[in-house]
């Protein structure tokens, strides 16, 4: 089997006013999703612009964590789902025999809800993904390193303990943490379910900071219940509502001036 082609690294220079759809970059094509008899997702179209951060909202059991998991194909460790429709990076197939699934992942880096560093130094968690792909060379790890947590506003913080446990670190910086750790196989995707949920305010913050900066590089798609998170950070927002993709627009107009009657009763809290 052969890995999924690598992804261009080419800059893309984007209109300030760019519409869905514009660069092909990754494409959802009537997906439908189901755990068992229960249908999850019903024919989802979604196109989303290369170096931008998407936003998925919606109330909880929408749908959005479940498309957001299919990127990687990380509900296939579910047992008895199955999927109609497809989803393509660059023009291939992400279900396509070809791709390799590990391989996929390596290229789609993912953010959970509840921060979950692995028991062992900042080092070790940063440089596990590069040590499980046969890296070995101290040069290159620890260029990583410095690489991902300066990357994560998170290098001057820790650069005197990176030899300490991960675990004493703060919610915030383990968060952060969790970020470098998911861009050191420089994944051109990245995906945060929830990524701020269990943070302070202070915390929130210095993650949304970070996240406007990370687009620079990186493709985000974010899941957020947070309405003004999603404001802030994201350039598009998907709003979905039991399992369908109900408006998908640029987020200055989802929450100014809504094409559905369903979105603005959303987004005003008459429902959610």
């Amino acid at each position: 089997m052969t890995s999924i082609p690598e992804f261009s690294r080419r800059p893309l220079e984007l209109a300030d006013d760019f519409a869905p759809g514009e660069i092909n970059f990754m494409k959802v094509e009537d997906f439908s999703f189901f755990y068992g008899k229960k249908q999850a997702l019903h024919g989802i179209n979604l196109t989303i612009p290369s170096r931008k951060v998407t936003a998925f909202i919606g109330p909880s059991g929408c749908g959005k964590s479940t498309l957001l998991r299919n990127f990687n194909r990380m509900n296939e460790l579910i047992p008895c789902i199955r999927h109609e429709g497809d989803i393509s990076i660059h023009g291939t197939s992400i279900y396509d025999p070809s791709v390799e699934v590990i391989a996929l992942r390596r290229r789609i880096g993912m953010v959970f809800q509840k921060s979950n560093p692995f028991p062992m130094s900042i080092y070790e968690n940063i440089v596990y993904p590069l040590r499980i792909a046969g890296e070995r060379n101290r040069a290159v790890l620890d260029e990583a390193v410095e690489r991902c947590l300066r990357s994560a506003a998170l290098w001057e913080e820790v650069k005197d303990r990176l030899h300490e446990s991960a675990i004493g670190l703060s919610g915030g910086q383990m968060q952060r943490l969790c970020i470098a750790r998911a861009i050191a196989s420089r994944p051109e995707i990245l995906l945060m379910d929830e990524p701020c949920s269990a943070l302070d305010p202070i915390a929130t913050a210095k993650v949304e900071e970070l996240i406007i900066e990370l687009k620079k590089e990186f493709t985000i798609l974010i899941v957020t219940h947070n309405m003004h998170q999603a404001s802030r950070v994201s350039d598009l927002t998907a709003f979905f509502y039991l399992g369908s993709l109900v408006e998908f627009d640029k987020t200055q107009k989802i929450f100014t001036n809504p094409a559905k009657q369903q979105t603005e009763d959303y987004i005003t809290g008459r429902f959610g």
